[in-house]
């Protein structure tokens, strides 16, 4: 998932300053042994540690000559990690494969020549057979394909309490149509006595949230046209998604500014909310707690984007004087192999990107998910990369930050105007 990128600039130094000793440096495959892959992440912790630990085993179990390099690093809730990589890569010392999401977020990097392209690699492993055509379309820029990724998520997803809406009157099991039936139904919850009804944490998941509203009001075509230029940021839709955005926000918990995205979870399975509209990492914080998949807890498409699927995905890069090539490529190729991508997603919570994989081997969330990739139409999440290159996305979450302090809705679209005329020209 993504996560801003404002503190990257706070710890940006002391990242330097590290990466001189944390790794051999230099490209080909004379740093260190040349049986060895260094894999940077932010995956350091929960869930995402269990699935990195996954696909360790795996690799080692593809490739038991090579040592596997964990390059984790903890902290800012990924933004840390991309401190020190920025670091690192600014000082010609990349580690042999990082992560990053697919899509308009490695923009950036491929434009600073810092990738190199892997669309052979596909060719030789038969990827372009194996993973959809809607996913090759959004990993592919100006031709080439730049990452190799290990899952796919799905954003557009409301997390609902059965109990704390059946006791409202409310049936969890049918999803509202729209943002204002939902609003209908926010007003009932909060009626009943429930303080906070939908749940919701920091900028970026602030981001999220506002991102489904778009896709609500704008349709997934529109929503997807705000990218290119042929939705304009000061169409009507988009002020009619600003203002059922602001009104989203009268029924949240007040403190989400200082929440991350598991506190905000949190708040749902301890019954003080109704709602939370999260990624689909938050599975995983379901099934830590015990609770089963229609019983305790629901979902559905965030109401109004029925039909649509909200993507992003989790990636793994070959950089520009990897270290150790050779074996990086052999790490690329347990991420897209059927059992790496088995034992990943199904600690993580996520879904394959192969098409050929097995439904049953997953659990029932991920079942309905893995239907809804293959029929819904699919659209760039915003909050997570996919969509935007990262300094139109950070212009983005600066301004919605702002909103969630002052609600100026008239500030907020002038400014995602001036956000869109800086990235589009």
């Amino acid at each position: 998932m993504r996560k801003s990128v404002v503190a990257i600039a706070g710890v940006a130094a002391a990242a330097l300053a590290l990466s001189g000793c944390s790794n051999s440096g230099g490209g080909g495959e004379g740093g260190g042994s040349a049986n060895e892959v260094e894999v940077f992440t932010w995956w350091a912790s929960g869930s995402e540690k269990v699935g990195l630990d996954a696909l360790e085993n795996a690799f080692g179990e593809q490739f038991p000559d090579i040592k596997f390099v964990n390059a984790s690093v903890a902290g800012g809730a990924g933004s840390n990690a991309k401190a020190a990589l920025a670091a690192r890569l600014e000082a010609n010392n990349p580690p042999d494969s990082f992560q990053a999401h697919a899509g308009a977020e490695l923009t950036d990097y491929i434009e600073a020549g810092q990738l190199q392209d892997l669309s052979g690699f596909y060719a030789d492993k038969g990827l372009n057979e194996v993973f959809p055509e809607s996913l090759l379309e959004r990993l592919t820029i100006d031709g080439k394909i730049y990452s190799v990724p290990s899952n796919i998520h799905r954003a557009n997803v409301t997390w609902v309490n059965v109990d704390v809406l059946e006791k409202a009157g409310i049936d969890p099991n049918s999803a509202p149509a729209d943002i204002d039936a939902w609003l209908v139904d926010l007003k009932k919850l909060k009626d009943s006595g429930v303080e906070t009804p939908l749940a919701l944490g920091t900028e970026w998941t602030q981001m999220q949230l506002f991102e489904t509203v778009l896709i609500a009001d704008l349709g997934a075509d529109g929503y997807s046209g705000l990218w290119d230029g042929t939705t304009k940021w000061d169409d009507a839709g988009v002020t009619t998604a600003i203002e059922h955005y602001g009104d989203l926000l009268e029924y949240a918990n007040t403190d989400f500014a200082g929440l991350d995205w598991d506190a905000a979870t949190q708040i749902l399975i301890d019954g003080q909310a109704g709602y939370n509209v999260m990624g689909d990492w938050a599975e995983a914080a379901f099934a830590q707690a015990g609770w089963t998949y229609g019983t305790e807890y629901t979902t559905w498409a965030t109401p109004g984007t029925e039909g649509v699927f909200d993507f992003l995905a989790d990636s793994f890069t070959l950089p520009v004087g990897a270290p150790h090539e050779s074996a990086a490529k052999d790490w690329l190729t347990t991420i897209s192999s059927d059992e790496g991508q088995k034992v990943f997603n199904q600690a993580k919570g996520s879904i394959p990107a192969r098409t050929d994989a097995k439904s049953s081997d997953y659990g029932a969330y991920q079942q309905t998910a893995m239907e809804s990739w293959a029929a819904d139409t699919i659209v760039s999440s915003l909050a997570h990369g996919a969509a935007a290159k990262i300094s139109w996305s950070s212009d983005i979450s600066s301004a919605i930050g702002k909103f969630g302090s002052d609600s100026d809705a008239k500030a907020l679209q002038t400014a995602l105007v001036a956000a869109a005329d800086k990235a589009l020209g």
